[in-house]
């Protein structure tokens, strides 16, 4: 990309999402659903005007990191133990159960069972920013809401990088790779462990000096997250759970929630971007030899994952009407589906006709529950002001 290129990129995409933004609003719908209709009309397979995503596509994974540390600013490293101690038998059960439902659907129209496989794999997982994005906290239930949605994603989260090593170790030809799992799953606590020492005897220290200087608590807070992410992709995690680790070490701080407040804005810049560069990189054309398997699975998963989170979820002491809520907020494909579905066809372990269906399918669950969750349940962008929270 041209230096011209990229204004002029950066141009459509906020105009745009401006132009959609509001015509989604008058529609009573949500707004993150305009943007990906927008990255669908000007991007390379529809307009043209915006002819290469790769670039946007890096910028906006940014958005996913801050929502993950602003999420772990959040939540407290005691309750978040406890969280996962409960939610473990959730995850692992609902994971088989929509495994199993994403493959049957692919063999019943005939995919191979390598590539049946990896949709089983894709249908597993759930959306951290859907899920979260649309997440109040003002509210006392749906900040507790909230954290139990925070646990099951991160140990989402923890099984799709071992299913990426695994796509790795078989690309590679020596078969699923035990080691890397190992290391990856031990990285993960001594990450942790780093994370808090460096917080503790550094970062909170440096904070609490110069806590009047709001640019440079800024400045630090955003150099903390980014490295704590970094410090995760060289470990083999992902940059997101690195982020997530980040926000929950700084959690027991009072300015944490300084930090929120004026990193939020910067999030969501970079989410309208996530936005576009997943409707710019969907091929109308190549989707449409999968349109009907593509929704099938769609509304399946839309139906079914709402039923089996709160069939678990109950059955894990939570309150009917939380576990309800909960597995709507949940009942999505994830942006981790997509990355998983890229791999294995650069890889050459997947066909194409695999891939479209995994990225045609995840579009269409984002926003069937985008559009459901914000007209039913409370939301930062609801469109009525009975149903509008923070």
């Amino acid at each position: 990309m041209h230096g011209d290129t990229i204004i002029f990129s950066m141009f459509l995409i906020f105009a745009g999402a401006a132009v959609m933004a509001t015509l989604a609003l008058y529609a009573r719908q949500a707004m993150l659903v305009g943007y990906i209709l927008l990255g669908v009309l000007v991007g390379p397979w529809g307009l043209q005007w915006v002819s290469d995503t790769n670039l946007i596509q890096d910028i906006a994974q940014i958005g996913i990191i801050f929502l993950l540390f602003l999420l772990g600013l959040n939540l407290y490293p005691q309750k978040l133990v406890q969280l996962l101690r409960e939610t473990t038998l959730v995850t692992l059960a609902t994971t088989v159960l929509f495994g199993v439902i994403g493959w049957g659907i692919a063999r019943l129209f005939g995919f191979s069972p390598g590539d049946s496989l990896l949709i089983g794999v894709a249908a597993t997982f759930s959306s951290t920013i859907i899920g979260l994005k649309l997440l109040p906290t003002t509210v006392l239930h749906h900040r507790h809401m909230g954290e139990v949605i925070i646990s099951v994603l991160l140990l989402q989260d923890v099984i799709a990088i071992i299913v990426l090593l695994v796509l790795q170790g078989l690309a590679r030809g020596g078969g699923v790779p035990f080691m890397d799992v190992l290391i990856a799953l031990l990285a993960l606590p001594l990450l942790a462990v780093a994370a808090y020492v460096v917080d503790k005897y550094v970062l909170l220290r440096l904070i609490q000096k110069f806590d009047r200087v709001q640019e440079y608590v800024f400045l630090l807070a955003i150099g903390w997250c980014l490295s704590i992410a970094q410090a995760a992709h060289w470990l083999g995690l992902s940059y997101e759970i690195g982020a997530f680790i980040a926000g929950v070490a700084v959690a027991t701080n009072p300015i944490s929630r300084h930090i929120a407040e004026h990193l939020r804005p910067l999030r969501d810049f970079f989410l309208v971007m996530f936005f576009f560069a997943l409707g710019a990189s969907l091929d109308i054309g190549m989707a449409g030899n999968v349109l009907l398997p593509a929704a099938l699975l769609a509304l399946v998963l839309l139906l079914v994952k709402p039923l089996v989170f709160r069939y678990f979820l109950m059955h894990s002491a939570e309150r009917e009407e939380l576990a309800w809520e909960t597995g709507w907020r949940l009942g999505q494909m994830s942006e981790f589906a997509l990355l998983i579905a890229f791999l294995a066809l650069d890889l050459e372990l997947a066909s194409p006709d695999a891939v479209y269906l995994i990225e045609m399918a995840t579009i269409m669950t984002f926003v069937g529950s985008t559009y459901f969750i914000v007209l039913r349940y409370p939301t930062p962008i609801a469109v009525s002001d009975r149903l509008r929270r923070d």
